[in-house]
């Protein structure tokens, strides 16, 4: 019991990153590899805040400010520089490799004996691994309502229709390219603050902490749209947190099975490529049904 607990507090507080994500992969219809970087950026940021002093709270606003100053940069370099997204992405994250190193000073670093956002008097008081879970609940009933809330603004419906038809946006007097920095900017401000969060959930930052989360973020939208189905937008936010619940569990399932902590990054890829997938073995299988009843009659 207390590993299914353990997994689905993880999910809820990397259900931010998938959040994240969502606003530039399925809103604006772009791929931003940035991901990769700020992540390890936003632990970097935080722990090493923590480290030096500051309150878990401030350090945890510092790796989301972090995360937003990457999204910008890489924003410039798309829409004012030219560089396709994909490309600019991987410049940002190759960067942030260096910095990351230059903020924290070695490889990784240590939380032990320092305070965290968990280990507040009334986490602590929790019975064990429920801490993350509440955490993770406040903090992604937060960001949902945030997010629901700006969405339906004047501004978030001009970032909405960016994504949709950037054309009809701009023959409506949006400023397409200040939309799509915006959603940068955002985003990667989630994902460096999902970092933070991490880093204090496991009691370090690492440098290499960041490789293969975009495959994590992609699988929590995934697999809750491929669950849930044809959804509203606001319902399509809280999918990829329940996706991302779901992700953590079918890993614990796999890891119980026999496999080793070390493959997690390729049953992560399994799992999304499956996922992908579905749509199209569902086709295939609607198929066969439909061909094998013509054959049916036919007989």
């Amino acid at each position: 019991m207390g590993l299914i607990v353990s997994a689905i507090g993880q999910g809820l507080l990397w259900a931010i990153l998938g959040l994240g994500l969502f606003l530039t992969f399925r809103i604006l219809d772009i791929a931003d590899m940035t991901v990769e970087g700020t992540f390890p950026l936003g632990a970097a940021v935080g722990v090493t805040a923590i480290v030096n002093g500051m309150s878990p709270i401030v350090a945890t606003l510092l790796a989301m400010l972090a995360g937003m100053a990457a999204g910008l940069i890489t924003g410039l370099l798309y829409t004012k520089g030219r560089i396709p997204i994909l490309l600019a992405g991987i410049l940002v994250m190759t960067a942030a490799y260096s910095v990351n190193l230059r903020i924290m000073g070695k490889s990784n670093t240590s939380l032990l004996g320092h305070d965290t956002l968990l280990k507040t008097d009334f986490l602590k008081s929790l019975p064990t691994y429920y801490d993350s879970v509440v955490l993770g609940m406040v903090v992604i009933a937060v960001i949902t309502l945030l997010l629901v809330f700006f969405l339906q603004t004047d501004l978030g419906q001009a970032f909405i229709a960016t994504g949709d038809n950037e054309k009809m946006a701009k023959s409506l007097g949006i400023h397409t390219d200040n939309m799509k920095i915006m959603g940068l900017m955002v985003s990667n401000a989630m994902v460096g603050g999902c970092g933070a969060l991490i880093a204090q959930s496991n009691g370090y930052a690492d440098i290499n902490m960041g490789i293969g989360t975009i495959v994590i973020a992609l699988a929590s939208i995934i697999i809750g749209e491929g669950v849930f189905g044809e959804l509203t937008l606001t319902q399509r936010l809280v999918a990829v947190t329940l996706g991302s619940i779901i992700y953590r569990l079918l890993l614990l399932a796999v890891l119980q099975i026999g496999f080793s902590a070390n493959d997690l990054n390729l049953l992560s890829s399994i799992v999304l490529a499956i996922c992908m997938m579905l749509p199209q073995l569902s086709k295939a299988l609607h198929l066969d049904t439909v061909i094998s009843k013509g054959v049916k009659v036919n007989d």
